[in-house]
């Protein structure tokens, strides 16, 4: 763990057996979303936003052309121009083209306002995502799940 200037503790992780700080991507088309879910994990990485899936795509291509990769990926199903498990489809297809590991691939929270068991199926079984939470986002349920994958 580390600090940052002007910023609470920071927790690291390895990446391609270097130690850095947790990168974190939240995508999702509703600001507030994006606030909530950076407000409760800043403390623990750095955060960046996309507003749609495209931009989250590409963000995420660029960060594993840079050999800094992503952690966490928090996306919202329902976005604009690319929904958030097309873009996780992409995400994944993307780790592979660049050979990541299993081990390594990001952790991808999905998030939706919509309680619709059709999407979490298919966000675990055709989208790879690791874990799925219900919105409004409760802070103590998504550091729960991200907990759960060492990241914090």
């Amino acid at each position: 763990m580390f600090s940052l200037p002007g910023r609470k503790r920071v927790f690291q992780t390895f990446v391609n057996g270097n130690m850095t700080a947790v990168k974190i991507l939240i995508a999702d088309d509703d600001v507030n979303s994006r606030v909530i879910l950076s407000s409760i994990l800043k403390e623990y990485g750095v955060c960046h936003e996309a507003y749609n899936g495209v931009e989250a795509v590409s963000n995420f291509k660029a960060a594993l052309e840079m050999k800094e990769p992503f952690q966490l990926v928090c996306m919202d199903i329902m976005m604009p121009e690319m929904d958030g498990q097309e873009a996780v489809l992409a995400i994944r297809a993307a780790e592979k083209a660049h050979h990541v590991s299993a081990n390594d691939e990001a952790v991808v929270i999905m998030t939706s306002a919509l309680d619709s068991l059709d999407s979490i199926i298919r966000s675990f079984d055709q989208g790879g995502c690791n874990a799925y939470l219900g919105k409004p986002i409760r802070r103590a349920a998504l550091l729960e799940k991200v907990r759960n994958y060492g990241l914090i």
